[in-house]
């Protein structure tokens, strides 16, 4: 999902998510480990590489951090800060930014509600942008959700996304289809998705 959750990784442990968005012209593809080295600062290091016109490129390095202020529990709330840097090195431009992600659970987290709410700066343009994202975690079976949002900026139409999570083994290893477009556009924004995370038991000293 675009709309980040209230949630960091466990202590001491360490993630990675990774997936595949196809667009019609185009194939991104994402690996973001992350690491808490302290308990509530998760840490990530990674980026995109992109196939376009018969040429791989790297077109986004991303570091950021990630906190929580309150702990999200069954049927409670959670809320972070999260900030960082998305560097682009083929149009030699680094943007910036920051979102508060919030997290409100329903029947014993059968239903999981985000909502982000954030600014950009854009290096290439240089112009300031409102970010703002709205996302659903739905339990269908036991290891199997139903995951929707709703994401853009205060500017343009905005995106919407709708797919499957499954964790083949419950919080260790999961995986997740999504298929995406923008409000009212054509099929050149429209894109499918798939991804996978892996979550590491605690093992940094």
């Amino acid at each position: 999902m675009m709309t980040d959750d209230a949630r960091i990784t466990d202590a001491k442990a360490c993630q990675l998510e990774t997936w595949v968005m196809r667009y019609p012209s185009r194939t991104e593809t994402w690996a973001l480990p992350a690491c808490n080295f302290t308990g509530n600062l998760e840490l990530t290091v990674g980026g995109a590489m992109t196939r376009e016109a018969g040429r791989t490129r790297t077109t986004d390095v991303v570091v950021q951090g990630k906190t929580l202020f309150k702990t999200m529990d069954p049927n409670g709330w959670g809320i972070g800060l999260t900030a960082g840097t998305a560097g682009h090195p083929q149009a030699d431009a680094r943007d910036w930014y920051a979102y508060v992600p919030t997290s409100v659970s329903f029947n014993d987290d059968a239903v999981v509600v985000h909502t982000n709410l954030g600014w950009q700066r854009e290096g290439e343009t240089r112009r300031d942008r409102l970010t703002w994202g709205l996302g659903s975690e739905t339990q269908l079976a036991e290891n199997t959700w139903l995951i929707a949002e709703t994401f853009g900026q205060n500017q343009g139409k905005p995106f919407h996304q709708l797919g499957l999570r499954h964790w083949l083994i419950p919080n260790r290893i999961q995986i997740d289809a999504t298929y995406g477009s923008r409000n009212g556009s054509g099929s050149g924004e429209r894109w499918f998705s798939i991804g996978f995370r892996l979550l590491s038991v605690p093992f940094l000293p």
